[in-house]
């Protein structure tokens, strides 16, 4: 009788341990200020400004990079860690997703995705990959190569695509090293191509802009056309040199790496007299190791009418700096497609007061809902920050 009992309040004690636990899982879902609730997937104590808030939108992820509204108005991203491009829709509208949908699958490591004229373009390490669902099933059945040549990934091996308004497809190479002189062309540069639409290959192949050791974000602006681009700086010159900057690229201009960067800094190793003379100056500088990736301008009709044009910069976080910085996303004022400010703090809380990193922001996307999306490739997160009615 006594083995009986022990037995029944065994089971009743793991019963209420079981439900507190599947309880607090689905408030941290919701809860963006508990902290290291998944283990190693730690939900970042995020602060925004008043006004705002945040949750997680969708989790189970790996390496989430970039990210694309489709034309039906859901969520792409290019899971990385996972090789594939997956849809997250939400159609009950509750800002979380319903669930992870594969779009394609068996990719390599693919980076961004941008949607133009009827199909999907995705970067991988080797070049460009067009998906097109034929059948509206929400997988793609097509699958065609458009180029595979680039050079083995070195040092930086994600690739960037985006499209001109004059329909030219742009590409995004980072350095193979963290200073040195390349021998293809390609890299720490951007290519253009002609317009691969009812193309087989990419043709037509032309440096749009070098000097750019890892110009990894590419945002066309949504009124002037104009091409803004992050672009991370050298390694090892001390804790706050170069800066890290953010350009309004002009086609065939040199951006200065490897012998100057961010339009002042002459390379020790690489530079001359006059290294800085000519070359492009940046639109805006942040601080040496934040890593800015992913940008976006402010395009939806929720957040307050003094955020609509500015832009979103994710900051993925220092890796070599004394005291880490970075892990956050910041915004820039913009007025007449031009920055109109410094540039300051919107979502923080990445980085603890340790110095450890719960997460590392990669990209930042508004929404069809007007809220702005935040992927963490480090958590395997999704974010969605909205304005509070």
């Amino acid at each position: 009788m006594r083995r009986k009992k022990w037995l029944t309040g065994l089971l009743v004690v793991l019963g209420i341990c079981m439900a507190t636990a599947v309880a607090i899982y689905l408030y941290a879902r919701q809860q963006v200020n508990l902290a290291g609730m998944l283990g190693d997937a730690a939900i970042a104590n995020i602060i925004v400004p008043e006004g705002f808030a945040v949750q997680v939108f969708a989790d189970e992820l790996a390496g989430p990079r970039f990210m694309a509204v489709g034309p039906d108005g859901v969520l792409y991203v290019a899971d990385r860690g996972n090789d594939r491009i997956v849809a997250l829709p939400d159609a009950d509208g509750d800002g979380q997703a319903d669930e992870i949908r594969v779009l394609a699958d068996g990719l390599n490591n693919p980076h961004n995705l941008v949607y133009h004229e009827g199909a999907w373009y995705v970067a991988v390490t080797e070049g460009v990959v067009r998906l097109i669902d034929t059948d509206g099933d929400g997988v793609a059945e097509a699958r065609t190569t458009l180029i595979d040549s680039y050079t083995p990934p070195g040092q930086h091996s994600s690739r960037t695509i985006a499209f001109l308004p004059d329909g030219r497809l742009l590409l995004s190479a980072g350095s193979t090293c963290n200073v040195c002189e390349e021998t293809d062309p390609r890299r720490a540069a951007i290519t253009s191509y002609d317009s691969p639409v009812g193309q087989d290959q990419l043709t037509g192949e032309q440096v749009f802009a070098s000097g750019l050791r890892n110009a990894v974000g590419l945002a066309v602006h949504p009124e002037t056309g104009q091409l803004w681009v992050t672009n991370n700086g050298r390694d090892l010159l001390g804790d706050d040199l170069p800066p890290e900057t953010i350009y309004q690229v002009d086609e065939g201009t040199n951006y200065g790496w490897p012998s100057c960067h961010s339009g002042t800094v002459v390379d020790p190793e690489f530079g001359f007299e006059g290294a800085c003379a000519s070359v492009g100056q940046p639109a805006i500088t942040i601080q040496a190791h934040s890593a800015p990736l992913g940008l976006a301008f402010y395009t939806g009709d929720s957040f307050p009418a003094d955020y609509h044009g500015d832009l979103f910069i994710a900051l993925h976080g220092s890796w070599n700096r004394s005291v880490p910085t970075g892990y956050k996303v910041v915004r820039a004022p913009m007025t007449n497609g031009a920055p109109a400010g410094p540039v300051e703090d919107f979502a923080t809380g990445w980085l603890n007061s340790d110095g450890n990193a719960d997460g590392r922001p990669v990209d930042v996307v508004v929404g069809s809902d007007g809220a702005l999306y935040v992927s963490d490739d480090k958590a395997g997160f999704i974010y969605r920050i909205y304005a509070q009615p």
